[in-house]
């Protein structure tokens, strides 16, 4: 595994199991609320953004085939609001960001690595600020949808952090139900991008370490399922006010730090 003491080892372990609960609790955020802890431990994001991708693959792929079977089961008579994917928003959103999604990717090989931490860092306390005063960002018309899932686009090619972005259009389209569902599925594509330009890049895709970690994402993404219901259904406002905070103090420690 990683070159690391004992101590960087067992943090990485749970900040993975974070990420797991994070994911499939909320949908969205596996990156986004784990990455800049990540970078504290080790300020390489090269050394973990391949292993949060094959991670994320292999969970929005089982998410998938389960709502797949669900919605089979539905058909036979089971009961209960089910999951759906809207690929007409996959198709629209993906449209938009394809292009920038690629140069974000080319702007994370080419550019120094503790640029991009920086950058990182900065768009993580930006996005951390709208969640302490309570304002998510949203989309409310055609030109905003496209200047928010270009970024978006951009951003999760340099980082895999460009989630609420992308949610600040969806949530103008897709009803709650969907919403868990559809974001997996273009997290899926977004990520296979990703994946593919670090393999034609030769970029190290970590996946022994990948697979060691995979317990500890595993145990978090079970305990995300059983309180996702409950997480869509209560008011969320405080949790994402405190995980504000502490992103927003993270991200000043980890610009600190690269200074």
């Amino acid at each position: 595994m990683f070159d690391l003491n004992l101590v960087q080892l067992g943090l990485i372990a749970l900040i993975f199991a974070w990420s797991g609960f994070v994911r499939s609790g909320l949908g969205f955020g596996g990156a986004l609320f784990t990455l800049p802890f990540l970078l504290l431990v080790v300020n390489d994001p090269l050394l973990f953004l391949p292993i949060i991708s094959v991670h994320l693959l292999f969970f929005s792929s089982i998410t998938l085939i389960g709502e797949k079977l669900r919605k089979v089961d539905s058909t036979a008579g089971t009961h209960g609001i089910q999951s759906q994917i809207n690929w007409g928003f996959i198709r629209y959103s993906m449209s938009i960001m394809l292009i920038p999604k690629i140069i974000g990717v080319v702007g994370l090989l080419v550019l120094p690595a503790e640029l991009m931490n920086r950058v990182i860092f900065v768009l993580i306390g930006g996005y951390a600020l709208t969640y302490i005063i309570n304002k998510p960002m949203r989309s409310s018309s055609r030109i905003m949808d496209t200047v928010f899932l270009a970024l978006g686009g951009y951003i999760s090619g340099t980082s895999l952090i460009g989630a609420p972005l992308i949610m600040a259009v969806a949530l103008r389209y897709l009803q709650p139900n969907q919403f868990r569902s559809t974001l997996f599925a273009i997290w899926f594509v977004l990520v296979s991008i990703k994946m593919f330009a670090f393999a034609m890049a030769g970029v190290d895709l970590q996946l022994w370490n990948a697979l060691l970690l995979l317990p500890f994402a595993g145990i978090g993404h079970i305990i995300g399922l059983k309180t996702h219901q409950r997480l869509i259904q209560a008011d969320t406002g405080s949790f994402y006010r405190l995980i504000g905070y502490i992103l927003f103090a993270t991200s000043c420690m980890g610009i600190g730090l690269s200074l």
